[in-house]
């Protein structure tokens, strides 16, 4: 019995761990957007809780159930009931782990809201000619980071590359500028 225990366990250890550096690989080179796909948590603005049915949390359970269960049963030389309970156990806390580490690294795709209305009055510099009512890039700052934006020509003269400006007016995320 604990032969064919111990083929189980080294099985769902080794498959397991393939899987899960497989799926590391992939995704390492992959778009983020794909791991997504490749998971049971596709939907959008989901809570916590749909992480732990992700390909990646079930993996890290059957890998910390399989190489936990292997050496309960091969080195620890433990009963059949201790071995389940402990391969149960460490593989719940690997899923947790798991779950827990990726909810902290999507957490740092975060984007940051830009409010325009607060860059009203503040200065920059062109980045590109705009001619008069037309659309170029600007560089300023807003929110506290220096940053490239479209603006508008809000007058009828040409602004030159590299001369100041100043925003007169922010509407549905757009610049309104005009040359100082």
């Amino acid at each position: 019995m604990t032969d064919n225990l111990i083929i189980t366990y080294k099985y769902i250890a080794i498959i397991s761990t393939v899987l899960f550096i497989i799926k590391f690989i992939i995704f390492s080179f992959a778009d983020t957007d794909s791991e997504v796909t490749g998971d049971f948590n596709t939907i959008s603005d989901s809570d916590a809780s749909f992480d732990f049915l992700s390909i990646q949390s079930i993996l890290a359970f059957l890998m910390g159930f399989g190489w936990v269960g292997l050496a309960a049963v091969s080195q620890w030389h433990l009963s059949i009931k201790f071995v389940i309970l402990s391969s149960m156990a460490s593989g719940t806390i690997c899923m947790l782990i798991s779950a827990y580490l990726m909810l902290k690294v999507k957490g740092l795709n975060h984007i940051i809201k830009i409010d325009y209305e607060k860059s009203i009055g503040k200065s920059g510099r062109a980045y590109t000619a705009i001619h008069p009512h037309k659309e170029g890039q600007i560089e300023i700052e807003i929110n506290g980071r220096l940053s490239i934006k479209q603006a508008i020509n809000d007058t009828d003269t040409e602004i030159n590359s590299f001369e100041q400006i100043i925003i007169i007016r922010a509407e549905d995320d757009k610049l309104y500028g005009k040359k100082i």
